[in-house]
């Protein structure tokens, strides 16, 4: 990635709570906890997850910066899911958190050097990762989860509209 490109992701990865926050005003509260399947994440369910995984985010970022060439674990997402009873956890709470998570990376990263993004790590499930793929990642991280959760809001509208 070149350096206009990072710039235009840091951008991005910075703005994800708005996006984020403006994107749910489009579903429902009473709608949040629909899950069209047992395997499937409801909508509520799915924000616990961005912010279980910008915790994991914000710890692998760090290590990029900190302690280039170390290993940083992956984690069994759905295990979480279950263990830590999302559907239970409060969205906004976690919300605010995901916020200050994400503040907190972005204004480090935004004041990096250019040598530090070729830094790598060791992740368990994904291999050797440049602080460039880690970037990249995440900054798709949660325009990809808003798209499943306009599935699920698809999902819950079709099945609204079968009861009546």
């Amino acid at each position: 990635m070149n350096h206009s490109e990072r710039l235009a992701k840091i951008e991005s990865y910075g703005k994800a709570h708005e996006v984020l926050v403006e994107a749910l005003k489009q579903f429902p509260k009473e709608m949040w906890h629909y899950k069209p399947t047992p395997e499937r994440w409801s909508i509520h369910e799915t924000v616990i997850h961005i912010t279980d995984s910008e915790a994991n985010s914000f710890v692998r970022g760090r290590r990029f910066i900190a302690e280039p060439g170390k290993e940083v674990l992956g984690y069994d997402e759905s295990g979480w899911a279950v263990a830590l009873d999302y559907a239970k956890r409060d969205a906004d709470e976690t919300l605010e958190l995901f916020k200050w998570l994400r503040q907190s990376s972005y204004n480090l990263i935004r004041t990096q050097p250019e040598a530090v993004w070729a830094n790598t790590v060791n992740h368990s499930e994904n291999g050797v990762m440049t602080m460039d793929d880690w970037l990249d990642v995440y900054d798709r991280h949660v325009p990809e989860h808003i798209e499943q959760m306009r599935e699920v809001y698809k999902d819950w509208a079709a099945a609204v509209k079968d009861e009546r």
